[in-house]
């Protein structure tokens, strides 16, 4: 099965995850990366893995570039990951004891989310879906990122992923920030008809940093993690306010 697999990245001033990913991608016969013209050491670092197939696009949003991406893949299967996914021993060798059920075009994997290298008891990450068949998939737009369609049938791993995210608190602010400008303006967009419940309350601003404050500490055991599930907890609080500033901004410059 992993000879018929071919991970896919997208970068963008990496150096602080590439290594920590790649190290454990070394099974691949070939690993496409779609770089945005990083202006960091990430080049330099995908020189070290002969396998890398390096191409570079300018960044326009996030389901072009994993498109593009699809299009340089000519293996059957694709593993489809951020530059802060390590991939487990455990998901390993469960992906390569798969069956090659013509049926199943598609599955699911589980995350944990990562602090400083120690992965979290829990985290907000749903199961993504990560590996597939190429010519069965494609991305569509989901707010501040890309959804991914798969035809047919999917299925479920049971192994984990870890999201090791190393980069700096100044480089997550930048991205978050753009990220939550997005996601604004799709709430703000979107009918609430056609919203979750979770968006609604994220659209009401005020309710949702607290909800978010309580789900990660006590519903998610991050209380648990120590200083650590803190950290992760104000992370997401902070994304959730920045979020509640952007609406706010974009409803009084209508108004």
């Amino acid at each position: 099965m992993l000879e018929q697999i071919t991970p896919l990245i997208l970068t963008y001033n990496e150096e602080s995850n590439l290594n920590h990913t790649l190290q454990r991608l070394k099974w691949a016969n070939k690993i496409v990366i779609i770089d945005s013209f990083s202006t960091d050491r990430t080049l330099e670092i995908l020189k070290l893995y002969p396998q890398v197939q390096l191409f570079q696009r300018k960044f326009d949003n996030h389901t072009s570039q994993w498109n593009y991406g699809l299009e340089q893949v000519r293996s059957e299967w694709v593993l489809s990951l951020d530059a802060d996914y390590v991939i487990t021993d455990e998901l390993l060798s469960e992906i390569q004891e798969l069956s090659l059920d013509a049926s199943i075009n598609g599955y699911f994997v589980q995350f944990k989310y990562c602090v400083f290298g120690k992965p979290l008891h829990g985290a907000l990450l749903p199961p993504r879906q990560l590996l597939f068949r190429k010519s069965k998939a494609i991305y569509i737009d989901d707010g501040h990122t890309q959804l991914l369609k798969v035809k047919g049938k999917s299925s479920k791993l049971t192994a984990y992923i870890y999201h090791d995210d190393r980069k700096p608190l100044s480089r997550w602010l930048w991205a978050q920030d753009r990220y939550m400008v997005i996601e604004a303006r799709k709430l703000l967009e979107t009918p609430n008809s056609e919203l979750s419940l979770g968006d609604r309350i994220r659209k009401q601003k005020i309710l949702a940093p607290i909800i978010i404050l309580v789900y990660c500490l006590i519903i998610k055991g991050g209380i648990l993690d120590g200083w650590r599930g803190f950290y992760y907890a104000f992370q997401r609080v902070l994304a959730e306010i920045l979020l509640a500033i952007h609406i706010i901004e974009s409803e009084r410059y209508k108004a």
